[in-house]
């Protein structure tokens, strides 16, 4: 896969030199190239942004820097890899689809990507437009919050892309058992893990892991997984297809509602509790000796 990368501060992805996605850069597996973007500015400041029309706080993107940026990254690469050849462009920005497995086994498919990375206010709304008509362009959320530049997001969408291509993990397998992974791990969190030893400072490994029994092993894994997004993110269980799910599963998740509802009435019986105590003893004012008027 080709990645090219346009930032006033290519700098900020030396991460990717490292790790798995160094090991898939010296193995060809990914081919990742760098472009500053003040190469294209034709100013003796290097300007790239400039105030917003209609007034309001911050500086947007120059529209002729990044046009001739993408053309130029974009003839580059058809050099290399055939006049036929057009990446997918993607911008980042916290008004795009948001970036979730699903998307990334499918960025997974792509033979080139282009990132764009905004700062300041973003880029001319009139850039994504343009390119919209000529190329794949998608707007793309990591979260519902604001950076100071979309370089991060680029990290986490590269390297949660990258990881998937054939040859980069040790375990192909392990892509399969990530969590919100297609199949059986859809809409579901990943259980708890445990390495050596079986016992740490008291706390002890599932018995069921050691056991060596694959079938309760799988299970269990399972069940925890249902656990576990139960708990933390109730609302991709409601995503879950009920009539998809096995006898087992339905019966971990009516039994954790059960308790969430059991735990639930105790509150609210505790909380009425405390309340009746308080209305109970309610003093009646009495003044300090100190405080009566003479």
């Amino acid at each position: 896969m080709r990645v090219d990368i346009i930032s006033i501060f290519p700098e900020y992805f030396a991460p990717l030199d490292v790790s798995l996605m160094g090991k898939a850069r010296e193995r060809g597996i990914l081919d990742i190239h760098l472009h500053q973007l003040r190469d294209w500015t034709h100013d003796v400041h290097n300007t790239v942004d400039d105030t917003p029309y209609g007034g309001g706080p911050g500086m947007v993107m120059k529209p002729e820097v990044w046009g001739e940026a993408v053309d130029a990254v974009i003839e580059d690469g058809r050099a290399a890899r055939g006049e036929d050849a057009l990446p997918r462009l993607i911008v980042p920005t916290p008004s795009g689809r948001p970036f979730t497995q699903e998307v990334a086994l499918e960025y997974a498919d792509e033979p080139w990507l282009l990132f764009a990375p905004a700062r300041y206010e973003g880029i001319d709304s009139r850039v994504v437009a343009e390119y919209g008509e000529r190329l794949r362009t998608d707007e793309v959320s990591i979260g519902d919050y604001v950076l100071a530049g979309g370089e991060a997001a680029v990290l986490v969408m590269v390297e949660a892309v990258g990881r998937l291509l054939p040859g980069v993990l040790g375990n192909a397998r392990s892509v399969a058992d990530d969590s919100f992974a297609p199949g059986a791990m859809a809409n579901l969190l990943e259980g708890p893990v445990y390495t050596k030893p079986p016992v740490w400072r008291g706390h002890e490994v599932p018995e069921v892991l050691l056991s060596g029994h694959h079938g309760r092993i799988a299970r269990w894994r399972r069940d925890e997984a249902l656990r576990r997004t139960l708990d933390r993110r109730p609302e991709l269980v409601a995503r879950l297809d009920r009539d998809g799910l096995d006898k087992h599963d339905r019966r971990v998740i009516e039994e954790f509602e059960e308790r969430l509802e059991e735990r639930r009435s105790a509150a609210e019986s505790h909380a009425e509790s405390q309340a009746e105590s308080h209305a109970a003893f309610r003093p009646g004012f009495r003044a300090a000796p100190e405080d009566v008027a003479d």
